[in-house]
């Protein structure tokens, strides 16, 4: 019964759990400033807002004002990169500097007063040469839109403000009952466990530990990860753990926003471009291990280590080896009742028999004057969360209903789930339909049902049914030439994946594929019926390219896309320059006798993306020439931000390669 609850997805199970969420800068007791300001933490939240401020800068139409809440080491070193950074991208821009204002608001009488006299006294002169207004002993009080009051009544207009306060606890830990201290920071022993959940352990800024009070730095969550491993690892196998003692100073290495920096330690400081280049090494160093990651080894070790498990689970893990086949290799009944049973599948009146009235098979009724659109979906996962990946099945099993301009009715599962002992397999189906259900929900696509079975992989699909009139069918056989040819999502899928699987995709890659991997074509599809859309598909296993083809024969057209304008998914190029490509592509690359100009297609480096094939992709679809903007700009508005025109449909011609790349 040791769950992490979540606020968008199903209950977490655990065993042992680290918490690791870090801190935020407080903003607790400043009126208005949630919603407003720009914490620098967490990272990814403060890169969204900075992209804005970024622009906001390149294309300024009057002077800007930039204020930064907390004078600090790292509030001092944000701004002065952040001035550095502007600068130099209005420089590379070739445009005027402009007029940006600086202001630095500090609550005490110094500006970095955890540090020496002499640092703090060539950080004032810096910050002065600089034009910086710094404002000592003059806490913030109020935040509202463009103005920041502080405690002396003075009010300061500004266009953005930088939070970089004293690190805030969030309040689940303490809603959780974990012993925290009063500034809600999980309390820890030496060895990085909770004092009051010893099964809980806990680093970095989210933790405080009792017999080594320190201030949050990132040195101490550094050298802490490595006996957090430790410990993680030896409390699985029941073993003694291993003790962390922090030391009481250390270095601090701060830039001053161009190649300078001063390194402080105690009453130390020493300051210069060669300072600036060991901070540079080292920080390098540091996030080169968050990307050169090992490759990916097969698994070779069958035994579990001792003290792993309970003699009782090492029986029932062994008996795995000798799992039946046919039949014999379903879930069991009371696995799949408990799994099943808080599902809530879309109410819909036309079924007369679905998930939670069991008998041997749905029972289903077609409306009048409808006819019925069928289509299969299945593959193993390619994530390791079964919730996401539920979804991306779903989604990718509903991708040829809505092609085809259908309203899906219902969905039969057919789920395998990894030999396990009975709780992870029910947790694993739990967490896997819960995420498929939600997608089907949203879509009123009701599951009546399926079969699940015991596997060697994480595996999931769908036999979806769906309902459309006769005469508003959508086929690939009706693009028309002047028709204008559109794509909605961008592509890249099965490099990024396969690059994943090599430990070789950065995180924000698979993060920004996952987004559009689960939003759903069926609002798409609706888009371009009502824009008189002739022929659509959904770009899927064969790639953009090969489903093009299939587009381009059933119509008996010729086609010219724009590879410039093909939209791609962030990482596609790069894994592709790696040479890293899905196993599928060599089979669709046969496609590419279809390419008259094949010999210079070839030659540029985005052109295996063509044949890339998508998993849950965009649709592809052609629309008459007069209304291709307008259906661009709905779509967009829905949500599809990556829609735009790639190419055009021509007179069938007497090539025989009906397709042209121009670059």
């Amino acid at each position: 019964n040791k769950k992490i609850n979540c606020d968008n997805r199903p209950p977490v199970q655990y065993d042992i759990a680290s918490i690791n969420s870090g801190s935020t800068p407080n903003t607790n007791d400043v009126a208005g400033a949630d919603g407003i300001v720009v914490p620098v933490k967490p990272i990814n939240l403060f890169l969204d807002r900075w992209e804005a401020l970024r622009d906001r800068v390149l294309n300024q139409q009057r002077p800007i004002s930039i204020a930064v809440v907390g004078a600090g080491a790292g509030g001092v070193e944000i701004l002065l990169a952040t001035q550095f950074r502007m600068e130099c991208l209005l420089k590379n821009a070739n445009k005027p500097l402009g007029k940006i204002t600086y202001h630095l608001f500090s609550n005490s009488p110094e500006i970095m007063p955890t540090h020496n006299s002499a640092v703090r006294s060539y950080f004032d002169t810096v910050l002065q040469e600089r034009g910086v207004l710094v404002h000592k002993n003059d806490p913030v009080i109020e935040v509202s839109a463009g103005v920041l009051k502080t405690q002396n009544g003075k009010e300061f207009e500004t266009d953005e403000i930088l939070w970089v306060t004293a690190a805030g606890a969030p309040h689940w830990p303490a809603d959780a009952g974990l012993d925290v201290n009063q500034n809600g920071f999980i309390r820890v022993g030496d060895t990085l466990q909770s004092i009051s959940h010893p099964d809980i352990f806990a680093a970095g800024d989210i933790a405080a530990m009792v017999n080594y009070p320190r201030p949050k730095s990132g040195v101490f969550a550094v050298r802490q990860g490595q006996y957090l491993e430790r410990n993680l690892r030896r409390a699985l196998l029941s073993k003694s753990l291993v003790q962390f003692h922090p030391q009481k100073h250390f270095l601090s290495l701060i830039s001053t926003g161009d190649k300078y920096a001063v390194a402080s330690r105690g009453k130390f400081k020493i300051k210069g471009f060669n300072v600036w280049r060991w901070k540079d090494w080292i920080d390098r160093r540091f996030m080169k291990k968050f990307n050169d990651l090992p490759e990916m080894k097969e698994q070779t070790q069958t035994g579990l280590p001792d003290g792993l498990a309970s003699k009782e689970l090492v029986k029932e893990i062994s008996s795995i080896a000798m799992r039946c086949g046919g039949c014999g290799a379903k879930v069991g009944a009371n696995v799949l009742t408990r799994a099943l049973g808080n599902l809530k599948p879309a109410p819909r009146d036309d079924v007369l028999i679905g998930l939670h009235e069991p008998d041997d098979a749905a029972v289903i009724e077609v409306p009048p004057g409808k006819v019925m659109v069928h289509t299969v979906d299945y593959f193993r996962s390619m994530i390791d969360d079964p919730y996401v990946f539920g979804k991306i099945a779903a989604n990718h099993s509903l991708g040829d209903i809505f092609a085809m301009g259908g309203d899906p009715q219902t969905a039969l599962a057919v789920a395998t789930v990894p030999f396990g002992v009975e709780e992870k397999i029910e947790d694993t189906l739990v967490q896997m339909m819960t995420g498929a259900m939600e997608i089907l929900n949203d879509t009123n696509c009701s599951l009546v049902g399926g079969h699940t079975s015991e596997g060697p992989e994480l595996s999931l699909g769908f036999a979806i049914n769906g309902l459309i009139d006769k005469d508003k069918i959508m086929r690939k056989g009706g693009m028309q030439p002047g028709d204008k040819l559109l794509v909605t999502k961008p592509i890249g899928t099965g490099t990024l994946f396969a690059a994943d699987m090599r430990h070789k995709a950065k995180g924000r890659w698979i993060g920004a594929a996952l987004k559009h991997m689960v939003m759903s074509n069926y609002l798409g599809a609706q888009c371009l019926i009502d824009h008189e859309s002739r022929a659509a598909t959904d770009i899927t296993g064969f790639g953009l390219l090969g489903h093009l083809v299939e587009m381009v024969r059933a119509s008996e057209v010729d086609v010219v896309i724009d590879l410039d304008a093909v939209p791609l998914m962030d990482g596609a190029i790069d894994t592709v320059k790696d040479g890293i490509l899905s196993s599928l592509q060599p089979q669709n690359v046969r496609l590419r006798r279809a390419i008259s100009n094949i010999e210079e297609a070839g030659k540029d480096p985005r052109y295996p993306l063509l044949f890339d094939p998508q998993t849950a992709g965009g649709l592809l679809a052609s629309v008459p020439r007069d209304k291709a903007a307008a259906c661009v700009d709905s779509l967009r508005k829905l949500g599809y931000a990556s829609t735009v025109i790639i190419g055009e449909v021509l007179d069938q011609s007497e090539k025989l390669e009906p397709i042209t790349v121009n670059l």
